[in-house]
């Protein structure tokens, strides 16, 4: 991906997932990068647009590997500590992402593809209701 690709259209692949969905306001900045924490693999992909005081982000999508992602819950409790938000209090109601068994809250939807393979996919609340969350995690599949 490079800054200014088309919003409205897709987000292009991501380590093994294309990113068919963009809404069409998200931000014309666009970075990709590869992080490790906890003995997980991070590839990440991020929009953002310009504001004032800098940069905001619109949207970020991370596919996570790591032997100890092996469940949807495995991966939920990862994501709270990464994320670093309290468990109990973390409203999140089950989705059904082809791919696999998710969950989805306010601006995220999570879901396991594989053991050890899931996909996080982090919009600006702000910006993106429930039903746009869902329509980008949906169209993120699996390239084969």
């Amino acid at each position: 991906m490079t800054a200014g690709s088309a919003a409205g259209s897709g987000g292009g692949e991501l380590d093994g997932f294309r990113i068919g969905h963009l809404p069409q306001q998200v931000g014309p900045e666009v970075s990709d990068f590869a992080t490790e924490w906890e003995d997980v693999r991070f590839s990440t992909r991020v929009w953002e647009r310009p504001v004032d005081d800098g940069y905001r982000v619109d949207l970020r999508v991370h596919v996570l590997r790591g032997e100890r992602l092996a469940t949807l819950a495995e991966l939920r409790d990862f994501l709270a500590e990464y994320h670093e938000r309290d468990p109990a209090e973390w409203s999140l109601t089950e989705f059904a992402h082809g791919e696999g068994a998710g969950l989805v809250g306010d601006g995220e939807a999570f879901w396991l593809v594989a053991p050890g393979l899931g996909v996080d996919l982090l919009a600006d609340p702000e910006r993106y209701d429930g039903d746009a969350v869902r329509g980008i995690a949906n169209s993120i599949v699996t390239v084969h």
